[in-house]
């Protein structure tokens, strides 16, 4: 199969690698013609991933009309952040199938990533709206990249585009399920990376690991009440999208938002938080947007909320935990 990668970063070097790993024959897309160029001689990925040697097979390239073209019959895979994915899916109209990586709801508009998708195709003059789908789950791209077990779904309304992604990535080291509920798949990725910052910073107090479980599962019901809302399955929050993501980006010391959330703990601002990582934490855009569509929605999310009033400096994390212990009690 011809797999299209766009997006240069961690993650879609790492997905790039596994589709490689598969035999399939995969071009990597950098926005950064230089990058591309370094990344093309010297068989590695210095800027986001440069522990993991790129395989041999492994195409870099920076042209878009090249790339576009080497995916039109096969799999075109968008590894940008939320906020490139209506960009990146504008620039396709010929009805391809298109899978995504983005996790989170789009700045300024809220919306998840295939809200994005069919607004893009409404507005689109005589454009053909394809398959469309996503791919998330608990997963590192450093453990990906060294081919360390990862278990990942794909979520598409489309069983043959959920079919296809098996067939790219799924492996000895990764396996790949399916799923129709790509609005749970998606609400999952996006509030999982909002919920980690809140756990960084519990951890950052070292405040122990009994609240560390009570905040991620009063955490898991925040994502499920929001998800269930906007129309997904309950039982998609206890799969790896939901429950295993969540898990592992609120523990794993190689998430980006849990160090947000142990850095503001620390006592740093955010943008000295965000300057340390120097790369893109998705929680910190995503938090006021998940909070204002559960707002819209009539849908409790009190971890959610201090979350985006510590964020924009409103609370002090001591005084956002004083204001989660103190809510009235009630059934479970």
């Amino acid at each position: 199969m011809k797999i299209a990668v766009f997006g240069a970063g961690a993650w879609g070097t790492a997905i790039a690698m596994a589709a490689t790993a598969r035999q399939h024959d995969v071009l990597l897309w950098a926005r950064d013609a230089s990058q591309a160029t370094a990344m093309q001689r010297e068989r590695r990925n210095t800027r986001y991933l440069p522990e993991v040697a790129l395989p041999p097979a492994l195409q870099v390239g920076a042209d878009e009309r090249i790339a576009l073209a080497h995916g039109a019959h096969g799999l075109t895979v968008l590894a940008t952040p939320m906020s490139a994915l209506r960009e990146r899916l504008a620039a396709i109209s010929d009805g391809r199938p298109v899978l995504w990586l983005s996790k989170g709801f789009e700045s300024g508009t809220g919306a998840l990533g295939h809200e994005v998708a069919l607004a893009v195709a409404s507005a689109a003059s005589g454009g053909a709206a394809g398959a469309r789908g996503v791919l998330s789950g608990p997963s590192f791209a450093l453990e990906v990249a060294r081919g360390q077990p990862t278990a990942l779904v794909a979520a598409s309304a489309d069983a043959a585009l959920a079919a296809a992604a098996v067939q790219a990535l799924h492996g000895e080291t990764l396996r790949v399920y399916s799923s129709a509920d790509i609005v749970g798949v998606e609400v999952g990725g996006a509030v999982k990376n909002v919920l980690a910052i809140a756990v960084g910073a519990l951890d950052g107090m070292q405040l122990g690991l009994n609240a560390r479980a009570a905040l991620i599962t009063r955490g898991l019901a925040e994502m499920t009440r929001l998800g269930v809302a906007l129309g997904a399955q309950p039982a998609t929050f206890m799969g790896l999208s939901g429950l295993g993501d969540l898990v592992l980006t609120a523990t794993g010391d190689l998430s980006r938002n849990r160090r947000v959330g142990m850095l503001l703990a620390a006592g740093h601002t955010l943008a000295e938080a965000l300057a340390a990582l120097g790369h893109v934490a998705e929680g910190v855009s995503t938090a006021p947007m998940v909070l204002a569509r559960a707002q819209r929605l009539g849908v409790d999310m009190p971890i959610t909320a201090c979350v985006v009033a510590l964020l924009e400096g409103r609370l002090a994390v001591r005084e956002a935990l004083a204001r989660l212990m103190s809510r009235d009690a009630r059934p479970e």
